[in-house]
């Protein structure tokens, strides 16, 4: 096994005190076109070896969407409206979405409009995208499947990676119409879950022929600041039918259990009991600035594999503040096992690349 598969493979059977896998959630583009402009780095610099990052030693699957739903084929990308510094784009999700003129990552797009506004905009442009009989995508899913294969001899932890629901009626409706929705009509809500399902199981069922899954990741982004977006009884109605036929199936077509992760921003304190219900055995990245302390998580749900929980804001601040900060977390969930250390979301444009390399060279003492 490589380094990085050895620490997973610590991580996921929640050894304590074992050496932490070395990751991080996301560096900014900003924050490293910051860090060439003041000569740190260079476009060729190693970032795995200069920050002591681990091979990664997991494999996630690519061919059921992430933040929107795999499309086969996707929506054609094409400037809709030139307003100046600005321009109107219908993005690859069908969405109209406001950019800087020349600009498309980095940044938080405004989206202007989403595709589905009633049950006849989803059938019309939305259900065929996602028939699973699709050449390009039997093309990638096969793909895939030799990836993994490939990875598993170096004893790789393979994930099957899917949209969550919530997340993919998000990209359909919109934050705003998604809401809307669960109320003013049920029936687009189930009608769109259910592809979702057929899709994610029989993709599923086509990589299960020839691997395992050692974890099924949904990427839900559910919470905001305050907690959840939608009530628990709502996400008992809506997601989590779909979710339990998926995973029941999953469980069906193969010997080896695996974990769930939900991935989802905010404050995720009582998603935490909820998610719990379909079986959830993993969570991240717990956003401190909307009150997640994985040390107190972790008090309550020891058994609960976590990653992420380091603020951001304090990257920004001083060395001493980060200090303060490590020797606060990481001596206490080293104990337990079943974590991964990481920043709580992207590494913003503000961190200084000294303090970075500090927090670096100190999660290396772990």
């Amino acid at each position: 096994m490589s380094n990085g598969s050895d620490k997973m493979h610590d991580f996921y059977n929640r050894v304590p005190n074992a050496a932490f896998h070395q990751q991080e959630f996301w560096l900014m583009e900003d924050t490293l076109a910051r860090w060439e402009k003041e000569g740190y780095i260079s476009k060729n610099t190693d970032l795995n070896q200069l920050f002591g990052f681990d091979d990664p030693g997991k494999y996630s699957t690519d061919v059921l969407g992430w933040c929107e739903a795999a499309f086969y084929p996707k929506f054609e990308e094409k400037i809709l409206e030139d307003r100046g510094e600005y321009e109107l784009v219908q993005d690859f999700a069908g969405r109209s979405v406001l950019y800087f003129k020349g600009r498309r990552n980095g940044f938080m797009p405004e989206y202007i409009d989403h595709p589905v506004k009633n049950i006849d905009d989803f059938n019309k442009k939305i259900a065929f995208r996602m028939d699973f009989n699709t050449p390009k995508r039997i093309e990638d899913i096969k793909k895939s499947i030799d990836k993994a294969k490939e990875l598993k001899k170096k004893d790789y932890i393979i994930c099957n990676n899917i949209i969550g629901g919530y997340m993919y009626l998000r990209s359909l409706l919109g934050p705003e119409g998604a809401l809307y929705t669960f109320y003013d009509d049920p029936e687009l809500i189930h009608a769109a879950m259910q592809k979702w399902f057929e899709l994610a199981d029989k993709t599923s069922e086509m990589m299960q022929k020839e691997i395992e899954f050692d974890e099924v990741f949904l990427a839900e982004d559910i919470c905001y600041n305050g907690g959840l977006l939608i009530s628990p009884d709502m996400i008992r109605e809506f997601l989590f039918p779909y979710y339990r036929k998926l995973l029941d199936n999953i469980r069906i077509r193969q010997s080896k259990k695996f974990e769930i992760q939900i991935d989802t921003d905010g404050n995720c304190l009582q998603a935490i009991d909820v998610y719990l219900e379909i079986g959830m055995t993993y969570m991240s990245p717990f956003e401190v600035a909307s009150g997640c302390d994985v040390v107190e998580i972790r008090k309550k749900y020891p058994d609960l594999l976590m990653r992420g929980g380091f603020d951001k804001r304090i990257l920004a601040t001083s060395i001493e503040k980060i200090d303060k900060e490590i020797d606060r977390i990481m001596p206490f969930m080293k104990k337990y096992g079943g974590y991964i250390p990481s920043v709580d979301h992207g590494t913003p444009a503000e961190v200084p690349f000294e303090n970075y390399l500090h927090y670096r060279k100190r999660m290396m003492e772990f």
